[in-house]
């Protein structure tokens, strides 16, 4: 259970940090530049992704074999490219259809955490 709970708050927070940088970024605020900002996503999303690797070693279930995660996996790599995209987009617009695409890639993955159902056609 303790696992789970530290997979889930990273992933809030995650979520709500990618948010608050992307509203940052689009106000062009001086916060993107500190120190701070810049380190804690890596330490966050470390946690999140050891996280995962202990989930999955727990229930037994895994990637390619198991689809849901199969999902999961494809989500997580569409909301990293986005995310990306989205904070160093080459024009606002860009950055704005990026950021909108990363958020609902995040809740596709959630989406398929909380059902267990793989649904490619989402993506």
């Amino acid at each position: 259970m303790l696992l789970l709970a530290i997979h889930i708050s990273c992933a809030v927070i995650t979520i709500v940090g990618f948010n608050l940088r992307g509203v940052w970024m689009f106000v062009g605020s001086r916060y993107l530049q500190l120190r701070w900002v810049k380190i804690a996503p890596h330490i966050i999303d470390t946690v999140l992704l050891l996280s995962a690797v202990g989930l999955m070693l727990k229930i037994e279930q895994y990637p390619v074999v198991d689809d849901w995660l199969s999902a999961k996996v494809v989500g997580l790599v569409a909301y990293i490219l986005l995310g990306i995209i989205s904070l160093r987009g080459s024009s606002k617009s860009v950055r704005v259809v990026a950021w909108l695409g990363a958020n609902a890639a995040f809740f596709y993955i959630v989406s398929v955490a909380l059902t267990r159902q793989a649904d490619f056609g989402l993506l």
